[in-house]
């Protein structure tokens, strides 16, 4: 039990812990734009709402990371906003594959269902990140708030 609270509390003293903060979108591998130059091409694209730039250049980076689940789900967003609905799916199922635990992919394809009618598969997605999110994470605060508009639209 004091080797629990000790973590905790340990925890609670990082730098930059604030339950309930904004953080930054959920990566694996937050320095990836900082060693690729075409990831941090598409970063920026994204920025900047070029999805077809965003695309072009995370399928560059990827032919160098083929497992990076953050180059997924980014393909996936990138996709998604440019109306391809099956190629953000694909991408977003992809990075699942590869990190089943990566909350901005379920976030994101969580959001996707909404947007294709699909409910039920959202709600898979909304109770991954129940399960994924010990302490508050904007992913799962963005997904449910997501689902209640949807449900509210529909009424």
């Amino acid at each position: 039990m004091k080797r629990i609270l000790a973590s905790v509390l340990t925890a609670l003293a990082l730098p930059g812990f604030m339950p309930g903060a904004i953080a930054e979108p959920y990566e694996d591998n937050p320095s990836a734009a900082a060693s690729d130059p075409d990831y941090a091409a598409a970063k920026a694209a994204m920025e900047k709402k070029n999805w077809a730039e965003a695309v072009k250049r995370f399928h560059q980076a990827a032919l160098r990371d083929p497992d990076s689940a953050d180059l997924h789900n980014h393909l996936g967003f990138s996709y998604r906003n440019l109306k391809q609905m099956d190629l953000a799916l694909k991408y977003y199922q992809r990075s699942i594959e590869l990190n089943p635990r990566h909350r901005g992919a379920h976030e994101y394809i969580g959001e996707a269902y909404l947007m294709l009618n699909d409910l039920p598969n959202a709600e898979k997605h909304l109770a991954a990140l129940r399960n994924i999110c010990l302490l508050p994470c904007e992913e799962l605060d963005d997904l449910e708030k997501a689902v209640k508009h949807y449900r509210e639209k529909r009424k």
